[in-house]
C-alpha cells in the first residue's frame, strides 16, 4: 500500500494581519467606497488572522502586469517549493537522489520549463527522475495530487514518489478589478508550499487506501481563474457553500460505497478549509457538531486559504496532535469537482 513517509510545510517571509489587509483594501477601493462598506464585513467573518505572502504588504498597493506577477510566481515558488522538499526528505532521512518520480502541483502561475524542472538545477535530483507537472486543479490540487502520487506509487512498487504543491494566491489580486469576487480572495487567499513523500509499504507513516474524485455537471462557472491583460481574475460562486450542503454528502457516501464503507465507518476527517462558510456548510452536510473542523479553522486562521497545499496543512496539523484512524481527506476545485482520498492514520 502507498503510505505517506513525510510531510512538510512551507511559507513565504511576509506576514500580514489581516487588519492590515483590509486597511489595504479600503485604500485600494476607495474609488467605490460604497461596494467596500457592503464587503468590508468578509475580512472580520473570514476567520483569519494572519496569512502568507511573497511580497511585502506595499507591493499590492501599484499596479503589475501579467509578466511581472508571473515572474514573481516562477521565482518564489520554486524558492517555497526547495524549501519544503529539503525539509520533508530531511524528516524522512533520505537526500533527493533517493527520488523516483516527482509530481508538482500549481495553478496560480505559468511555467515552462515547469517548476519541477527549474527546481532540479536546485536540489541534486537524479537526471532520470520521471517528472509530472499538474496545472488546473485548484483548491483540490492537494487532495488530488497525493491521490496520483499513491496511484503512481502503487504502479511501480519499490518507487519513491515526491509530491509538491504550491500555490501563490496573494499575486492574483488586481487592484483595479472592483469586483465581489476579487474583495472576497483579497480577505481570504494566502500562500504556501507543501511537500509528501510518498513509498509502497505496510507500515511508517499514514496508509494512502483509496482515492476518488467527483465532478457536478454544468458546473464550469462555480470556481477557477478568468485570464485578464493584468493577471488572473478569480471565479468563484457565491452557491459554493449551497453546493457542498446539498449536494457533497452523495458524492462522499458514493465514494465510500465503493470501498464498503459508510460514513460512520470514519473516525475523522481532513478538509480543504475554504472559508468559514464552506466549513460550516461541510458539518452540515456530514452531520458533524459546530466546530468540529478545529484543525482546518486553526490552519485557516494562520494561514489563510492558499488553496491546494492548505488540505496539507490541516494534515500535518492532525497528525501533530496524534490523530488516528480512518480519515476521509476532502478539497473542492474547478470542474466544478471534489476530491476524496482515504486515509488510515
Amino acid at each position: 500500500m502507498p503510505i505517506i513517509t513525510a510531510l512538510a510545510t512551507a511559507g513565504p517571509p511576509h506576514v500580514i494581519p489581516q487588519g492590515l489587509a483590509r486597511a489595504y483594501a479600503a485604500d485600494i477601493f476607495a474609488d467605490r467606497p460604497g461596494l467596500f462598506e457592503r464587503m468590508a464585513g468578509v475580512f472580520d467573518n473570514a476567520g483569519i488572522e494572519t496569512r502568507r505572502s511573497c511580497v511585502p504588504p506595499d507591493w499590492y498597493l501599484s499596479p503589475h502586469g501579467w509578466p511581472d506577477r508571473n515572474a514573481l510566481y516562477v521565482d518564489n515558488a520554486v524558492d517555497l517549493l526547495a524549501e519544503a522538499a529539503a525539509d520533508c526528505l530531511a524528516r524522512a532521512g533520505l537526500t533527493a537522489d533517493a527520488v523516483d518520480n516527482l509530481i508538482t502541483v500549481s495553478s496560480t502561475g505559468v511555467a515552462t520549463p515547469s517548476l519541477d524542472a527549474r527546481l532540479m538545477e536546485r536540489m541534486p535530483f537524479r537526471r532520470d527522475v520521471a517528472r509530472l507537472p499538474v496545472f488546473g486543479l485548484g483548491c483540490a490540487g492537494g487532495v488530488l495530487g497525493l491521490a496520483r502520487a499513491a496511484a503512481l506509487t502503487r504502479a511501480e512498487p519499490g518507487t519513491r514518489t515526491l509530491l509538491l504543491v504550491v500555490e501563490l494566491c496573494g499575486l492574483s489580486f488586481r487592484r483595479r478589478d472592483m469586483r465581489k469576487n476579487n474583495i472576497v480572495a483579497t480577505a481570504l487567499f494566502g500562500d504556501g508550499a507543501a511537500a509528501v513523500l510518498v513509498e509502497h509499504g505496510t507500515d511508517g507513516g499514514p496508509v494512502v487506501q483509496a482515492w476518488g474524485e467527483h465532478t457536478w455537471p454544468d458546473s464550469l462557472d462555480v470556481m477557477g481563474w478568468s485570464v485578464e491583460d493584468d493577471g488572473l481574475g478569480v471565479i468563484f460562486s457565491r452557491d459554493i457553500p449551497t453546493i457542498v450542503r446539498t449536494d457533497m454528502r452523495a458524492a462522499a457516501d458514493a465514494f465510500l460505497a465503493r470501498h464498503g464503507l459508510i460514513a460512520g465507518d470514519l473516525d475523522g476527517m481532513v478538509c480543504h478549509p475554504g472559508g468559514t462558510k464552506v466549513l460550516a456548510a461541510i458539518e452540515d452536510s456530514f452531520g458533524l457538531g459546530d466546530g468540529t473542523l478545529a484543525a482546518e479553522r486553526a490552519v485557516l486562521r494562520r494561514f489563510g486559504n492558499m488553496s491546494a497545499p492548505t488540505v496539507l496543512f490541516v494534515l500535518a496539523e492532525k497528525l501533530a496532535a496524534g490523530a488516528r484512524g480512518r480519515h476521509l481527506m476532502t478539497a473542492l476545485g474547478p470542474g466544478f469537482s471534489v476530491g476524496f482520498l482515504l486515509l488510515d492514520l
